[in-house]
């Protein structure tokens, strides 16, 4: 694996890193004016800002995880083990890290892993 590409995917960890921390202050700011605009409501209005707070906490879950794949990609680049798999220790394809940058499994060992029996 080349210092370019290296240095290339480091960049767009960075920029995901990036977009996905403004996502989630944008989100904590919708969540904040939710809060903040709750009042007196019928149960109508309490179910639906339950159903609103439910989705937005999934949401934030999910897009937290994915900043923590995220750190921990950097974390490999920057202690030179990035591109290799955390099961087997293989090279992980580029086109693999080009399609999902914080990737930690080669294919065969994700295939592997979401295989029922074959673990």
């Amino acid at each position: 694996m080349s210092d370019l590409f290296i240095h290339e995917m480091e960049e767009q960890l960075v920029a995901m890193r990036k977009e996905l921390l403004d996502k989630l202050t944008e989100d904590n700011s919708d969540f904040r004016d939710m809060v903040n605009a709750m009042g007196i409501k019928d149960s109508i209005d309490v179910a639906a800002d339950d159903i609103a707070f439910k989705k937005m906490e999934a949401i934030n879950k999910h897009e937290a995880s994915r900043l923590r794949a995220i750190e921990n990609a950097l974390a490999r680049i920057h202690n030179g083990r990035y591109g290799h798999c955390l099961k087997c220790t293989k090279k992980i394809p580029e086109e693999r890290l080009q399609a999902i940058p914080y990737a930690v499994l080669c294919v065969d060992c994700k295939i592997a892993e979401e295989t029922p029996g074959k673990r």
